[in-house]
């Protein structure tokens, strides 16, 4: 280091010292330039651009260059490096300042020694997010292939917060390639915890440093339930390319011993599958009270795929078969009360949208053999929608379809209270419907805007009587207009910093038809509650096998009002109106659809909706039915939370009024709280209960303890459920997070820790 910064100033200090009689040392400071470089400091390079030369083996950094290492500072705005021989120079001008201020300027300057040292050693990269990479050496070939020798990659830089506590996590490898890509082969990977090493691995691949690759890969878990007992489960990757991951993860149970699962995915160009397997030898089956789970050996094995045949399609399948209903709920490897076995095709544009797919539905849990034939199989499902602009001022057609074909080998149903529900009928059933109308948008005088619409609906339908328990053989021809009318009149009004908005609405819909059940059999409509997310709705079915008929008004309104900071509050509310024809919510339904939600007499319920922000964190959201003939409150829910500082709450109340024809018997009251506490810097503390405030009950309790530093979140929670059936879980999770991709070529700034 003496030498190379010596050269910058020896000319000035030898023409000083020849051309006075005053001793050197009184004209040259006794720590000129004479501090020793500690090798072991951090050194770092800053540039505006970072260039690499294949043809001239040469790399160049420009514009506001700065290199750093011992306390030393030098600035210029080109520095050049010979990949052949190793010189490394600033060309221009030059400024050098040393641990002790002292500061000289200079043109041409060559590096030798310490400082050239600290620019090889630069020579990785810290990218725009934030990450490092540092290594030994660094090699770039002309397939863009970026080669890091003993290299270390940490997406939290030197993850060292600003109290000097270790954070995040780091790989090390003994080699680094990345490829033009954005992919990335690491071979003998290690992966380091706060700066402590935890896992290793003879060579791992991945796609890029997205979350998304990050979630792939392997690490521990540790989960609890009285079920399986403590349960440990080791991932590991056997084999990792870019196109292929096979991964192993064995897992180890106090209570039922060694459960085996395995994966294979293979990626290619327009697709991926995946094959799972997972099976076990129970050492316990008293654990289970399910007949059925009460075997020796019990597994699954599940497939999935999808491909990208041709631009805008996509076509995959999936499959799933087990040993028994129950297994993949009671050794947690999934948390979906149903599985589908399906082959589908969808087509998306920015006008067009096609879905078709062939599914068959297993039900998950204490559910036999003999249950699974009560789950409808689509044979097939179908849809359609498209929507052509016309010219400026012309409006839009919107056209849409649906085939939906069912097969049942049982009737589905059960009874609660007395009040029976039939959620579909042995046998097969098709059904074929087709809607087209045409909207516009106008803007009259005053203000108002008037939407109106013009279209129909034909439905064809077709079901063969099953074992004889549903409706007879049936084929059922239907059509029906639509016309409708949206009037609206927004005002608006503000000061600068607070703007109001009301706006009354009113529509007028008319469906020309007394055929509410034009599916024959309702398979797809059975979830209904009014309120104001669909007041405003022409159809509030939520399936094509029923739809609403006659005369019908909806009216209401809506204000909001949006401060300067952000915040705001929004009310909506209103009420529906039959005026003429068939009451399609006061037809019977077998499934009990609409049963008693408000809209089966000429006034229907009213309906309120309120939803809020506002600081310091707080949000607010609250619905109402009311019926205003009684009056009184038929259902109800408000909901609050609140985040700052790390600090959060929630409380959640869910009111619902007897509805006997429902098979409702009682009011029901349930309340949930949550809060979560920090108790250290990036420690949070959790906790929650829900009750049934009728029953004089809780449902579940649940707790857990978190640290989330930004790129590492480890957590470890429990809960105990108190329902049908008392369980209690506890699970262990563990995430590396990280910058949303690396850039190696093209950094605006870059620099290397020690």
């Amino acid at each position: 280091m003496t030498s190379a910064l010596r050269l910058a100033s020896a000319s000035a200090v030898v023409a000083l010292m020849a051309a006075t009689s005053v001793p050197a040392q009184e004209l040259i400071p006794t720590d000129f330039f004479n501090a020793p470089i500690d090798p072991s400091s951090p050194s770092a390079i800053e540039a505006n651009t970072l260039t690499f030369d294949q043809a001239s083996n040469v790399i160049l950094a420009s514009g506001d260059v700065v290199l750093k290492r011992g306390g030393y500072t030098l600035t210029g705005q080109n520095l050049t490096y010979h990949r052949g021989n190793n010189d490394v120079y600033f060309t221009g001008a030059v400024t050098i300042r040393d641990p002790s201020g002292n500061l000289t300027e200079t043109n041409d300057l060559q590096i030798t020694g310490g400082m050239k040292q600290a620019f090889l050693d630069a020579m990785t990269i810290t990218t725009y997010d934030g990450a490092r990479i540092t290594a030994d050496s660094a090699d770039y070939d002309a397939a863009l292939e970026t080669l890091l020798v003993n290299a270390t990659y940490a997406p939290c830089g030197e993850c060292i917060d600003d109290k000097g506590r270790r954070i995040g996590w780091s790989m090390k490898a003994k080699r680094i390639i990345s490829n033009a890509d954005g992919s990335l082969y690491m071979d003998q990977p290690s992966l380091a915890i706060l700066g402590i090493p935890v896992a290793w691995l003879p060579f791992f691949w991945m796609p890029d440093t997205s979350e998304n690759a990050l979630s792939r890969v392997p690490k521990p878990t540790y989960s609890y339930t009285e079920k399986t007992g403590h349960s440990l489960a080791f991932t590991s990757t056997v084999y990792s390319t870019r196109w292929s991951d096979v991964v192993l993860t064995p897992t180890l149970m106090s209570r039922q011993g060694l459960l085996m699962g395995a994966a294979w995915t293979q990626r290619f160009d327009g697709g991926s599958f995946t094959v799972k397997g997972s099976a076990l030898y129970q050492l316990d089956q008293s654990a289970f009270t399910f007949s059925e789970a009460k075997r020796d050996w019990r597994g699954a094995a599940q497939f999935s795929g999808s491909f990208t045949p041709i631009d805008d399609w996509t076509v995959g399948l999936s499959y799933t078969a087990f040993t028994d209903a129950a297994y993949l709920p009671d050794y947690t490897r999934t948390d979906a009360k149903s599985s589908v076995n399906e082959i589908y095709a969808t087509n998306l544009t920015r006008d067009t949208y096609i879905n078709a797919r062939v599914q068959h539905f297993n039900q998950l849990g204490n559910v036999t053999e003999a249950s699974h034939g009560q789950q409808g199989q689509t044979l097939p499902t179908v849809r359609f929608e498209h929507v052509e602009d016309l010219a400026p001022g012309m409006g839009r057609i919107e056209i849409s379809g649906r085939l939906l074909g069912i097969h049942r080998d049982l009737d589905s149903g059960t009874t609660t209270n007395g009040t029976p529900y039939v959620f579909g009928y042995a046998g097969t059933k098709q059904h074929v419907s087709l809607q087209a109308g045409w909207q516009n948008q106008y803007v009259g005088a005053g203000g108002f805007v008037f939407t109106p619409y013009l279209g129909g609906r034909a439905d064809a339908a077709y079901y063969d009587g099953g074992n004889g328990t549903g409706p007879a053989a049936t084929t059922l021809w239907s059509a029906t207009p639509i016309a409708a009318m949206d009037v609206r009149f927004p005002m608006v009004a503000g000061d600068g910093q607070t703007v109001h908005l009301v706006e009354p609405i009113a529509q007028l819909v008319y469906r020309g038809s007394e055929t509410t059940a034009v599916g024959i059999t309702n398979d797809d409509a059975q979830s209904f509650v009014f309120d104001d997310t669909n007041l405003f709705s022409f159809n509030r079915f939520s399936g094509g096998d029923r739809q609403e008929t006659g005369l019908r008004a909806n009216i209401g309104g809506r204000y909001q009002v949006s401060f300067s900071d952000d915040a705001y509050l929004e009310l909506i509310g209103g009420q529906s109106f039959h005026l003429a024809g068939a009451n399609a919510f006061a037809a019977t339904d077998p499934a009990q659809t609409a049963t008693g939600a408000g809209l089966d007499t000429t006034a229907s319920y009213a309906v309120l909706g309120a939803y809020g922000a506002f600081e310091p964190g707080i949000k607010i959201g609250g619905k109402l039915q009311i019926d205003t003939f009684a009056p009184r409150i038929t259902r109800g829910g408000f909901g609050a939370s609140f985040s700052q500082d790390g600090y959060t709450a929630s409380a959640d109340y869910n009111y619902l009024a007897a509805n006997t024809a429902a098979g409702v018997i009682s009011d029901q009251h349930e309340i949930g709280v949550g809060v979560g506490v920090p108790v250290a810097d990036y420690w949070t503390i959790r906790a929650a209960s829900y009750w049934d405030l009728q029953a004089g009950k809780w449902y579940n309790v649940s707790g857990g303890v978190q640290y989330d530093d930004g790129y590492l979140l480890m957590s470890l929670d429990g809960t105990k459920t108190n329902g049908t059936v008392d369980d209690t879980t506890i699970t262990a999770t563990f995430a590396i997070k990280a910058p949303a991709g690396l850039n190696f070529g093209y950094s605006r700034a870059f620099q290397a820790g020690q």
